[in-house]
């Protein structure tokens, strides 16, 4: 079994183990994060306590990572996991825990670029050749078509791929996505549109409701579909993170192929310090450190090398064959943030909850 693409979860017994009392809070931390950053962060975590320690006298903090869908992974911090900083999927499942008393209002304004620290979208990995044509959201939503995604309520990269394939349909004018027989004219179509119209229920509904009817099983985060896909084999295409997907391309070697679609949303993954636990365990400054560090020049250099999209424009440019423009659009323009897109589609009886009902 792959190494890197094999360890789905980190054992919560081996995690809350870490933050005794025993061990010496000042010069320890918990990154809790979302499930498809864990190659991400080794290499992060490494060059952090290198670059800490030749500037504090030699001294090596102890860094460790916990991972897992981020909405699951949010819950566990509420419930008593001793995150010192959490850098999630998506801003909701930081709101969440800033509703369980343990981040400040505010914290999105912290940190630069809406304490986002690098970009990524949503792309299409296929098997080698793809045999299946896709090209396009359209043809996600043909017949024949297995489609691999996690499951939004679980997980923040399943919340992402959800709200791309709703922006795309609902920036398609005048075309009828309950006919999975048109996908090549709604491709078109989307190619044609000069920009996106307003938020289009009917539309964009019918569309992903057509998707979820091609995805034979929802895993709870996105490491979890990537292992369906690329190790069981199951599915036709996979709908991934772009870091995720070029890590099983160069895991795989000659067995699958990345589609990038007409357009895609800007997804920009959050941190944040979580205040109450790190005043009471005295890792505050460590975890400012921690956070601060993934906007320097060698943490934007990690973050491009992993596939993930740097805010340093330098160094985005360094990685231009790997990481392609492509037309984005946002949770802020076509949804009206998180806190709406959350409500809507993914609370309980939200948007979600209906058309999976209605696809089981």
């Amino acid at each position: 079994m792959n190494a890197a693409l094999g360890t789905i979860a980190v054992s919560l017994t081996a995690v809350l183990s870490f933050a005794s009392p025993a061990r010496a809070a000042s010069q320890a931390l918990l990154n809790v994060s979302y499930d498809s950053t864990r190659e991400l962060y080794e290499e992060i975590d490494q060059a952090f306590v290198a670059d800490y320690a030749t500037r504090h006298a030699g001294q090596k903090p102890d860094v460790q990572q916990s991972h897992a869908g981020s909405g699951k992974q949010a819950r566990a911090v509420v419930d008593g996991l001793r995150a010192d900083v959490v850098t999630l999927a998506l801003g909701a499942d930081i709101d969440a825990i800033v509703k369980g008393g343990l981040i400040n209002e505010g914290w999105q304004s912290e940190l630069s670029n809406n304490s986002s620290p690098y970009t990524s979208t949503i792309v299409f990995l296929v098997r080698k050749g793809n045999p299946k044509a896709v090209k396009d959201w359209g043809d996600l939503i043909k017949p024949d078509i297995k489609v691999i995604t996690p499951n939004p309520k679980t997980s923040g990269g399943a919340r992402w791929n959800f709200l791309a394939a709703w922006g795309y349909a609902a920036q398609v004018k005048g075309h009828d996505f309950s006919n999975a027989d048109s996908a090549v004219a709604a491709e078109k179509a989307g190619k044609e549109a000069k920009e996106f119209p307003a938020f289009d229920d009917a539309k964009g509904k019918a569309f992903v409701e057509a998707l979820f009817k091609n995805v034979p099983v929802l895993d709870s985060g996105a490491r979890g579909s990537t292992v369906t896909f690329a190790q069981k084999g199951l599915g036709d295409v996979l709908i991934s993170w772009e870091n995720e997907a070029w890590l099983a391309q160069e895991e795989y070697k000659d067995q699958f192929e990345i589609v990038y679609p007409s357009v895609s949303i800007l997804a920009e993954p959050p941190v944040a310090i979580v205040d109450k636990n790190v005043d009471e365990r005295g890792t505050r400054a460590l975890a400012e450190d921690y956070l601060k560090f993934l906007y320097s020049e060698p943490g934007q250099e990690i973050i491009a090398a992993n596939h993930y999209r740097p805010r340093d424009t330098a160094v985005l440019s360094r990685y231009a064959d790997k990481l392609p423009a492509i037309p984005l659009f946002t949770i802020d323009e076509s949804f009206g943030g998180w806190t709406n897109a959350q409500k809507h589609f993914f609370n309980d009886g939200g948007v979600f909850d209906q058309i999976y009902k209605v696809n089981k």
